[in-house]
């Protein structure tokens, strides 16, 4: 590959990865129990959910914490767990699928509620499940350049609504079978919010460094996964099998730039049983290094790989490296490296 598609960075680090979970735990059962009279009539049978994708249950939040609640939330955590004081963050991102408006930036309200100061530059940038990873190698790149001292990169994503109003659709009595398969992977959603510190590690030691990592797109792709917070329609088989390629392409254009073939954990996004088994196996990683989120917490987009790396931090040690998986609908996908 050629251009920028390779990336490495010289003096970055991330000081902490937080995330907080939404409090309203909806199981698969409960969703069954939901739609059983349109799984009556339409001779299917209950239980796909968690035998077929593997997700148990997710969660809502309550419906007055908005997406920029969950993220503000989980940025606050994050500048507490990381030492660092509001004034010194230069930079916010904001990298949520889920938002209230069109404008302003979801950002100006992260940004307001966390007190940072007027000098901090922020905005949103989205790339459907990518955006995280999007949002980390930005911030990278501008603490490299001695733009920022610090950066918070942020994310909070909600179910709730795109799941009420597919329910309701998918009960109404000239729903199809087909209508039940295209909304699938609605039905396997989350909510989370996660955030993310980042700063120079030539002044903070104790930093996990960010190495860099490789990015591709296959944007050939991007009518497989279509939606918005009233519904998301998908083609679930034919995206699995464009992600399994596009990774595998991503992850051999890293040959002769990065060896990740015996890191110590694979931080992959998490949609699915069916999604982590294609993947693990077409990247021949140890299944044992692969931790999985999807099962109590669903598909929460963005949210999925900062929210599993947290998950797994405490149990990290000085020396470990990990590597960090995002793809995005559409298609993009990158793969970073941490040494923690």
């Amino acid at each position: 590959m050629t251009g920028n598609a390779v990336f490495h960075y010289r003096d970055t680090a991330v000081l902490a990865v937080q995330a907080v979970e939404a409090p309203i735990v909806q199981t698969s059962a409960a969703f069954d129990e939901i739609l059983a009279p349109a799984y009556a009539r339409l001779g299917l049978r209950p239980g796909m959910l968690e035998s077929l994708a593997g997700v148990r249950e997710r969660r809502w939040w309550p419906e007055d914490v908005s997406f920029a609640d969950a993220a503000a939330m989980a940025g606050a955590k994050a500048l507490a767990s990381a030492g660092i004081d509001v004034e010194r963050v230069g930079l916010l991102i904001d990298t949520s699928v889920c938002r209230a408006n069109l404008e302003p930036s979801a950002a100006v309200e992260v940004h307001h509620q966390l007190g940072l100061p007027a000098s901090c530059l922020n905005f949103d940038l989205s790339n459907a499940c990518l955006g995280f990873i999007n949002g980390m190698q930005l911030a990278a790149t501008m603490i490299d350049a001695g733009q920022v001292e610090y950066a918070l990169v942020v994310d909070g994503e909600g179910a709730r609504q795109t799941q009420q109003a597919t329910m309701a659709r998918l009960l109404e009595p000239t729903s199809t079978r087909d209508d039940i398969l295209a909304n699938f992977a609605t039905l396997t959603l989350g909510s989370a919010g996660t955030a993310m510190v980042l700063g120079r590690s030539s002044d903070h030691p104790e930093g996990h460094r960010f190495i860099g990592g490789v990015a591709r797109s296959a944007t050939q792709h991007h009518r497989l996964c279509v939606g918005n917070l009233d519904g998301m329609v998908t083609d679930s088989r034919a995206l699995l099998d464009a992600a399994v390629e596009l990774a595998v392409a991503t992850w051999e254009d890293a040959r002769g730039h990065f060896d990740w073939s015996d890191l110590d954990a694979y931080v992959i996004h998490q949609v699915s049983r069916i999604h982590t088994e294609a993947m693990t196996a077409a990247l021949r990683l140890d299944p044992a290094r692969v931790p999985t989120t999807f099962p109590t917490q669903g598909n929460v987009g963005p949210a999925a790989v900062p929210l599993t790396l947290a998950s797994i931090a405490a149990d990290l040690v000085p020396g470990n490296r990990i590597a960090c998986m995002g793809i995005g609908s559409g298609l993009n996908a990158a793969v970073i490296e941490i040494a923690w």
